[in-house]
């Protein structure tokens, strides 16, 4: 619900009693008609300025934040449902492959695994979560003639958890998981998949794994954790400097070597802080 203005009435507890009231100065009435009087937030109750909008900042932000949230949990459930609508379809006699569904219309194969198996999925679901999916089913690319996508330099268990979200809106983490995942969220546009993964490694990122990192996050678009691990680094720039990932990353991707210092200069001038060197 969009944040509506509360202008609200002078404090009563101003006045000592009633009487009081015939002497009250036109001046504070021209400062009201001003706009020079106090706003309270429909949320916190707390004052604010007066130039808000019926809430404070802070409260106007996090109902926005619990907004993209619901939108979130809402996509997840209809994935679920959908799932659930096809469940009946599952051939039992198949325990091996939690894909071997019935009238599936879709291979994907790991290309860069193609010994550990494929996985089947349906083609309503795929085009209903991912819309590069959606591009390359609904046209005439070969995909959609052949019903096979191949995927590059993917693991068989990368893809399966894959597939997998893009039916349940599930997925069962570790830090290698999480990248592959990323990867793949971010080639196939599954959003709240490549936001999960996000999360996920910015909750366990230290300074033994900021440089490695922001470099993934650098080649791979993910700006939260790009940025996490980048004001871990300018934070420990002595250690940054010392360590073998350091050394590595100067010989296999200089420009991100020099955005780092770039990154690190620029606080220091706007913190005015004298530079370490």
């Amino acid at each position: 619900m969009p944040p509506r203005r509360c202008n609200h009435p002078p404090n009563p507890t101003s006045y000592s009693d009633d009487s009081e009231t015939d002497d009250y100065d036109d001046d504070d009435d021209d400062e009201e008609e001003e706009g020079n009087f106090t706003m309270r937030c429909i949320s916190c109750e707390e004052d604010y300025d007066h130039d808000g909008a019926g809430t404070c900042k802070e409260c106007y932000e996090e109902a926005n934040e619990t907004e993209e949230e619901y939108k979130r949990q809402i996509e997840e459930l209809k994935a679920k449902i959908n799932f659930l609508k096809l469940s009946s379809a599952v051939d039992t006699n198949d325990c091996s492959n939690p894909y071997a569904l019935t009238h599936t219309d879709v291979i994907l194969i790991p290309y860069g695994d193609c010994s550990s198996g494929c996985v089947h999925a349906h083609k309503a679901i795929l085009v209903s979560r991912s819309p590069v999916f959606k591009a390359m089913l609904e046209s005439d690319m070969e995909e959609s003639r052949s019903g096979t996508i191949k995927i590059d330099d993917v693991s068989y268990d990368a893809l399966s958890a894959f597939v997998n979200y893009l039916y349940t809106a599930e997925a069962c983490l570790d830090d290698q998981m999480a990248f592959d995942l990323l990867v793949l969220a971010e080639k196939y546009e599954v959003k709240h998949l490549k936001a999960f993964c996000e999360k996920f490694l910015i909750a366990r990122l230290n300074l033994d794994k900021a440089i490695a990192n922001y470099a993934f996050a650098h080649q791979h678009n993910a700006k939260q954790l790009q940025d996490s691990a980048l004001a871990l680094i300018i934070d420990n720039m002595d250690r940054f400097t010392r360590c073998e990932d350091y050394a590595d990353l100067k010989d296999t991707n200089p420009r991100v070597v020099v955005e780092i210092f770039e990154a690190y200069l620029a606080k220091q001038v706007n913190t005015a802080s004298p530079l370490k060197l």
